[in-house]
């Protein structure tokens, strides 16, 4: 689906990332792309700039790592947050008070708060797309000409629910909307941009950043007039990323294929061996042939990820894995090189109403799992033993 092969540059994407940054410093020709801990920049004189001034505004670890996420979103400009909330709060404040947002009602719980507890009083008017009402994951016969935008996730978290991203942005771009659609689930993978989305959002702490060690977000604009807003809400409200962290994503970003390669293909066998243990009443993965997106997530990504969900027999059995596992661990997060088990409604979901939860399929028996890129048999081996009797 995207058209790696044929970058202006005749580079093939995993070369582009692989030398992220190594080619910054001409006057050095360090490979390594150096950490500028500084605040501010002298200026050569009056009415003069080197192109950095405040590093609020622009720090150069922070300008080469925003560049290589432009180029690998094939977007008009990258930018990078504090943390992934920061980029969700940043592009919410596009729109103002008493606009109209319909945002797909099976996403994260973090956002729904934001959204919930800060921008609905802020003024926000925000409609919620109820995902069991969609056919075919078209998003467009529940799109309103009132609204301002669509906010999307796809898969979703933590259900994988799949949405036809190409006929959501026809349907929308013809109200006039914007379209922001968070891909963390999917980075690298799918290329919202290219599917005519107008702002990628990612959880750069996730898969970008893959080894749990930073906190980030990350924005991607397509087109020069987004760019220009998201830039000087970024600046104005100042929760950019440090140069620390910069240099540790950039970095990260040098591993990404190899990474979730190794991922993907965990991902896959697992899912494929819990579809078969007598334990586990349903299995969320897109790479399975029998889920209701399979085919549509296909035709709109290079692979199915490495994130997947399981519906266990008994409540009971959460709390028994959740105790047992030894080579999985218990946490929050998703996305690194370690396995991961979540369970949404004490966690990641814990601030949706229980109903809403539990008519989504955010219930409690339901854990998800981040495949890390451990050996696919000590994986498999830790949830058999954490699932027996």
């Amino acid at each position: 689906m995207n058209p790696i092969e044929t970058h202006a540059s005749g580079l093939h994407e995993h070369t582009r990332l692989a030398q992220a940054g190594s080619r910054w410093c001409e006057r050095t020709g360090a490979v390594s792309m150096p950490i500028y801990k500084s605040a501010t920049f002298r200026h050569p004189g009056v009415g003069q700039s080197t192109g950095f001034d405040y590093s609020r505004t622009s720090n150069p670890t922070r300008k080469e790592l925003e560049a290589v996420l432009a180029d690998m979103e094939g977007a008009d400009r990258a930018f990078a947050f504090s943390t992934g909330m920061a980029a969700v709060d940043c592009v919410l404040r596009l729109f103002s008070p008493g606009d109209v947002i319909q945002v797909i009602e099976d996403l994260y719980g973090g956002t729904w708060r934001m959204l919930e507890k800060l921008f609905r009083p802020w003024g926000l008017d925000i409609r919620y797309i109820d995902p069991l009402t969609v056919t075919d994951g078209k998003l467009g016969p529940h799109l309103l000409s009132e609204s301002k935008g669509l906010f999307i996730e796809t898969p979703t978290n933590p259900v994988m629910r799949i949405f036809d991203l190409r006929e959501s942005v026809a349907a929308a771009h013809a109200l006039g909307q914007i379209v922001i659609v968070d891909n963390t689930f999917q980075a690298y993978l799918c290329k919202p941009l290219e599917l005519g989305a107008d702002i990628s959002l990612y959880s750069g702490t996730k898969y970008l950043g893959g080894h749990n060690d930073l906190l980030c977000g990350v924005l991607a604009a397509r087109t020069p007039e987004l760019s220009e807003r998201l830039g000087w809400l970024q600046n104005t409200t100042g929760a950019v990323l440090g140069p620390e962290d910069s240099w540790l994503l950039l970095r990260s970003l040098k591993t990404l294929p190899l990474r979730l390669s190794r991922q993907e293909e965990n991902a896959g066998s697992l899912a494929h061996w819990l579809w078969a243990h007598p334990r586990v009443l349903k299995v969320n993965y897109p790479g399975l042939a029998d889920h209701p997106g399979h085919a549509l997530h296909r035709s709109q990504s290079d692979g199915f990820g490495a994130m997947l969900s399981i519906e266990v027999d008994d409540p009971s059995l959460v709390k028994q894995v959740l105790e047992r596992v030894k080579v999985w661990m218990y946490a929050e997060s998703l996305g690194g090189v370690e396995s991961l088990i979540t369970f949404p409604v004490l966690q990641t979901h814990a601030d949706i109403a229980p109903e809403v939860r539990e008519r989504l399929g955010v219930n409690d028996r339901l854990l998800r799992l981040s495949v890390g890129i451990e050996h696919i048999d000590d994986l498999i081996a830790d949830l058999a033993q954490a699932l027996e009797a």
